[in-house]
């Protein structure tokens, strides 16, 4: 029987789309079929002669996508354990699966992982950060596989759909609870300068401390990379100075955790010396000792809406801007400044 497109017409070979566009028969399976090797001139001159002729991917036999796919560039702490679990509630009630992959850096994903999410086909991705180059993105739609960045490093072009956190408003909050307990000494320790998130929790952080007409002293805002060595680094570096803070709002819990060591490793008492505060809420905030204030970022809601929209997507590929609010979850270890502090 002769392979025939949508309309009965039979259709043309991959060899007379290769003769048409001027490139090889491989060259047009790659294309077909979503794979890298292909510049964006040549990808593109391609798929427009296979639109022309009526083929898709949609026409092709493929294997039943079952799974989503989460991509982390190290998952190794709770903040990753609350993304898991939101995207697997809502994967299990759709009768589907997660799939964990760990590849490159807080930026992207490694180089390697393009080529195998078009081998393994998943249903949808979520990314952790990440950005994807255009060439990436293209890839994936090319093989309509839908994806959703989770708190994008950078600011996501519109055609990528995003969910996020209100990060600004968290700084804000956090930093302005610890004002009105009376303290004026207050530090912070950021995430890494070139993510948006980290940006917009210190841009709230200085907004709170202008609003109050307090200045930040030198030397009391400091960044790090999000986990626990930073806060113990960073939280070190800060309570020996010879001008200690009086509190430290930490840019999340596991900093803040880490900011717990360096305070016991000094007899540095909290809340009682040094009110700290996180952000995020991970489940280890509530019992670390004092319990943690924090700024609770929904992270379970996230991976949450990031998975139905992902599977949305399956059905309307519009993308979507999502952002969820924050809120203050005062603990124990928050209080008003020590004596002439």
């Amino acid at each position: 029987m002769p392979n025939l497109r949508a309309d009965g017409v039979p259709r043309p070979t991959l060899a007379r789309v290769a003769a048409e566009t001027d490139v090889s028969v491989s060259t047009v399976s790659k294309v077909l079929n979503g794979r890298a090797g292909v510049s964006s001139a040549t990808r593109e001159r391609v798929e427009k002669a296979l639109r022309e002729h009526g083929y898709s991917r949609r026409n092709q036999v493929q294997p039943s996508a079952r799974f989503i796919e989460l991509v982390f560039s190290r998952i190794d702490n709770s903040w990753a354990l609350e993304m898991i679990i939101g995207a697997e509630k809502v994967a299990r009630e759709s009768g589907m699966s997660v799939l964990l992959t760990e590849s490159g850096d807080r930026h992207s994903p490694g180089p390697e992982w393009v080529s195998g999410v078009l081998a393994r086909q998943p249903a949808g991705v979520i990314l952790m950060f990440s950005d994807l180059s255009r060439e990436d993105r293209r890839m994936l739609r090319t093989r309509d596989i839908p994806f959703v960045v989770i708190d994008p490093a950078g600011d996501p072009p519109p055609d990528v759909a995003s969910v996020g956190t209100a990060n600004w408003s968290g700084g804000f909050m956090a930093t302005r609870h610890l004002i009105e307990l009376g303290h004026t000494e207050i530090a912070i320790i950021t995430g890494p300068d070139d993510m948006l998130c980290s940006t917009a929790r210190l841009s709230g952080y200085r907004a709170a401390m202008d609003a109050a007409g307090l200045s930040v002293p030198a030397g009391f805002v400091v960044s790090g990379d999000f986990h626990h060595e930073d806060g113990l680094e960073r939280g070190g570096e800060l309570l020996d100075r010879a001008r200690r803070p009086t509190a430290i709002f930490a840019g999340s819990d596991l900093q803040a955790l880490g900011v717990y060591e360096a305070a016991r490793e000094r007899g540095v008492g909290i809340p009682d010396e040094l009110s700290v505060v996180g952000f995020d809420d991970i489940r280890p905030a509530a019992w670390a000792g004092p319990p943690l204030t924090t700024v609770r970022a929904q992270l379970t809601e996230m991976a949450e809406t990031a998975a139905r929209l992902v599977l949305r997507m399956r059905r309307e590929a519009t993308p979507e801007r999502i952002e969820l609010a924050t809120r203050m979850v005062v603990r124990s270890s928050t209080a008003a400044p020590p004596a002439g502090g």
